[in-house]
């Protein structure tokens, strides 16, 4: 079983123990040959969207020391940390992703100056791949230009919905026809790879509204499309909206329509599904920050409430944005906790995020009953007999929709 290592004294862990600071010899080992990201998070929203549940904060919510002006120096604190962690031997940076919240409420010369601390500290590959997220409204020409002359490659744009009504049961604040026009400008000021999110599922949403949706993201020009469906998280307003019977729960039925739906629009456009929520018109085009993720290769995420993972080691930093930057303004670590992976967990999660891929899953990955229930699976029409007679696990159309429960049946 993995090992919990508790990180909550303010000295950080104790003397010897396993930590971010403190890697320990088996996490370093591959090292320098496994993929390595760099997270940002970015906690800051103009509001706050009903359906969120991420660390994020608007500025009612924030205290002294927790303000966006001196943010840029906050991150650059833990990534200093990070260079001295992880040296001498530094990982070469593959691909750095800013994430939210909202990075882009933070000043373009802001995110510029924290992917260069970045470059500066650590050793980046010839075409890494450096993405942010961005609200459409939070963009304009002019900032979408400082950033692609900053070394952005990829934009990421919330888009959500083409109905104005949607965008208002999501508590969204763009205009329906901003994300498309965002896109145009990111296109227009030199960014290779633009990508919109879109979410389907959403009470009041109609087919009709999906589908001009997907026909909005059709006319703007990008190269990578995710969708996911609507989840109500407990705590956020829109679970509360649900609990009175204002809305209703968004039905199983319908989200699996909507897929298939999405699938067959994007795929008639060129788009290729490579792991379930996300569609790219050829391999460059893909996110490679998050097949980073899937391939459950290292990365160290930096900003209040971020994870990382090196070598099996995975650790997550205090949440409150005050509290993670107190503790860098007097030299300590932001982490809260820390866990060192197992064998056994490490395979599990190999698993369990490779099963979502195009790419497929190699079946000796499974256990024995994991690939008994995989030849099941291929009689029962959710893998492919074709890639399961190549030796790999590949989700069918069908097994798409039901992927979750796949992913539960051969690993159980």
């Amino acid at each position: 079983m993995n090992t919990v290592l508790p990180l909550l004294n303010d000295a950080g862990p104790p003397p010897g123990s396993p930590g971010p600071d403190r890697l320990p010899d088996s996490a370093r080992e591959g090292l320098a040959t496994t993929p390595f990201g760099l997270y940002v998070h970015v906690p800051f929203c103009a509001t706050r969207c009903g359906y969120c549940d991420f660390n994020t904060y608007t500025s009612d919510e924030l205290g002294p020391g927790a303000n966006r002006s001196e943010y840029a120096g906050t991150a650059i604190a833990e990534l200093q940390r990070a260079a001295r962690t992880l040296g001498p031997d530094l990982p070469t940076v593959s691909t750095v992703f800013v994430g939210g919240g909202t990075p882009t409420l933070l000043p373009a010369d802001d995110l510029a100056a924290v992917l260069s601390a970045a470059r500066g500290l650590f050793p980046f590959a010839g075409d890494v791949e450096v993405t942010t997220e961005a609200n459409p409204e939070t963009v304009s020409p002019e900032s979408l230009a400082r950033l692609r002359e900053g070394g952005f490659t990829r934009v990421s744009l919330g888009m959500q919905s083409a109905a104005p009504h949607v965008l208002a049961t999501l508590d969204r604040r763009h205009t329906p026809g901003r994300a498309v026009e965002a896109a145009h400008e990111a296109r227009a000021a030199g960014f290779e790879h633009v990508n919109l999110d879109l979410i389907y599922g959403t009470p009041g949403e109609s087919e009709a509204d999906w589908a001009a949706s997907l026909d909005a993201v059709l006319d703007s020009p990008v190269d990578h499309v995710s969708a996911y469906a609507l989840i109500v998280e407990e705590g956020t307003k829109l679970a509360r909206r649900v609990r009175r019977g204002e809305l209703p729960m968004p039905d199983d039925d319908v989200l699996a329509d909507r897929y298939e739906q999405a699938d067959a629009t994007l795929r008639g456009a060129g788009f290729r599904w490579y792991e379930v929520s996300n569609w790219a018109t050829s391999d460059a085009a893909r996110c490679r920050h998050n097949e980073l993720y899937w391939a459950n290769a290292n990365w160290w995420g930096v900003g209040p409430g971020a994870h990382s993972h090196v070598g099996g080691l995975r650790w997550w930093n205090v949440k409150h944005p005050a509290a993670y930057a107190d503790r860098l303004a007097r030299g300590e670590s932001p982490a809260q906790d820390a866990e060192l992976l197992d064998e056994a967990d490490r395979a599990l999660e190999a698993v369990m995020l490779g099963l979502r891929l195009r790419d497929g899953l190699p079946l000796t990955a499974l256990t024995d009953t994991g690939r008994a229930r995989a030849a099941a699976a291929v009689t029962q029409g959710l893998l492919s007999p074709e890639a399961y007679g190549r030796g790999l696990a590949v989700l069918t159309d069908r097994g798409r929709l039901l992927a979750d429960a796949v992913v539960r049946d051969l690993t159980d």
